[in-house]
C-alpha cells in the first residue's frame, strides 16, 4: 500500500486537482452549475472557472457540487483517504486516519463519512435476472438507540439494529438498514431490488415467503440444514461476516442514524472486490467517480 503514495497526485494538492480535472473533465471543464461541456475559462485563481454561458456564468472548481465542496482539506489528502479507505478490506477508522493524515479527529470522521457517501450507490436496476441466483437474509447488528414499543412481542432481535441484504451469486450486493425486519419491508425490497426471473435462495424464515420470483428454495438452518446441492446461503452469510468484523474490529461504535452509510462502504468494496477482477486502484477509482451530486454537512439543514 505505501508504494501507492509515491504517485504525483498523493503529493501536493495542486497535483492533486491536476489529476482529479483531467479524471471528471476528460473532455474539458463542466460547469457544475449548467452542466455545460468545455464552455468555460480559467480565473486568477487556480483552480477556479468561469462558465462563459450567457444564461449561467456562475464560478466552479473540480469539487464544486461534490462531497468535497468547500472543504478545508488539502485535495491530496482528500484522495489519500479515498484510497486508504477502499484499499481496507475492513475499513479504516476516523483515529487512524486522523494520524495517518496528520488531521485532527473531527475533520477525519467527518471525511470518512463524506466518502461514505460518495461509496453509495442508488438508481441502479434489479439483481438478478434469467438463470441467475439471489440470496437473501436479515442480519442485527448493535441496539436501536430507541427501544421498540414495549408492547411488541419480546423476542432476542425486538430492541436491535435490522439489515436485510441481497446478493447475486457472483455479482453484487445489495444491503439495506430498516427499522424492522418484518414480512412487509422485506418483501418490498425484495419487489424494488430483485429480477422476477431471478432463483431466489433464503433460509426457512416466513419473511421470503410469497416473493414475485421464477423459484424460491430454502434450506432448513433450524434442522442443520445448511447447503442442498447450490440451495445455500452461505454468499451472503459471509459477507456479514466481513460486515460484522469490520464493524467491531475496526469501527466499534456506530450511531443508528449513520448505519446505512457504514452498509454503503462494505456494499462498495464487496462490489468492487479482487474476485471480480478490482484492483485497490480501481476500487478508489470508482469511489471517487461517485463524488458527484452528493453534498453531505456536518449539521444537515432542517
Amino acid at each position: 500500500m505505501s508504494n501507492a503514495f509515491v504517485a504525483p497526485h498523493f503529493q501536493s494538492p495542486e497535483l492533486a486537482r491536476e489529476w482529479l480535472e483531467k479524471l471528471r473533465w476528460p473532455e474539458g471543464p463542466i460547469c457544475s452549475h449548467c452542466g455545460t461541456i468545455g464552455r468555460a475559462y480559467s480565473l486568477k485563481k487556480p483552480g477556479w472557472y468561469r462558465c462563459a454561458e450567457k444564461e449561467c456564468r456562475k464560478d466552479f472548481t473540480v469539487t464544486t457540487g461534490t462531497v468535497m465542496e468547500r472543504s478545508h482539506i488539502p485535495l491530496n489528502k482528500w484522495l489519500m483517504a479515498f484510497y486508504l479507505l477502499n484499499a481496507s478490506k475492513k475499513g479504516m477508522s476516523a483515529h487512524q486516519l486522523h494520524r495517518a493524515l496528520k488531521l485532527d479527529y473531527k475533520s477525519a470522521w467527518f471525511m470518512c463519512h463524506r466518502i461514505r457517501e460518495a461509496m453509495r450507490s442508488g438508481g441502479l436496476g434489479p439483481l438478478g435476472g434469467e438463470g441467475e441466483i439471489i440470496e437473501a437474509d436479515e442480519t442485527y447488528f448493535g441496539r436501536m438507540e430507541e427501544p421498540s414499543n414495549p408492547a411488541r412481542k419480546r423476542s432476542k432481535t425486538a430492541n436491535k439494529r435490522a439489515i436485510v441484504s441481497l446478493v447475486e451469486r457472483g455479482g453484487n450486493v445489495r444491503s439495506f438498514h430498516v427499522a424492522s425486519a418484518d414480512k412487509d419491508s422485506v418483501q418490498t425490497i425484495l419487489k424494488q431490488n430483485v429480477d422476477s426471473a431471478s432463483r431466489l435462495y433464503t433460509d426457512e424464515s416466513p419473511l421470503y415467503r410469497g416473493a414475485k420470483v421464477l423459484d424460491h428454495e430454502t434450506v432448513r438452518h433450524s434442522a442443520g440444514e445448511y447447503v442442498r446441492g447450490a440451495v445455500h446461503t452461505n454468499t451472503i452469510e459471509g459477507y456479514f461476516s466481513i460486515f460484522k468484523r469490520g464493524m467491531r474490529g475496526v469501527y466499534q461504535h456506530c450511531k443508528e442514524k449513520h448505519l446505512h452509510r457504514y452498509l454503503a462502504e462494505f456494499d462498495h468494496r464487496y462490489n468492487h472486490r479482487v474476485a471480480l477482477g478490482y484492483s485497490d486502484i480501481d476500487r478508489t477509482l470508482a469511489a471517487i467517480k461517485g463524488i458527484e451530486g452528493k453534498r453531505l454537512m456536518y449539521r444537515q439543514p432542517d
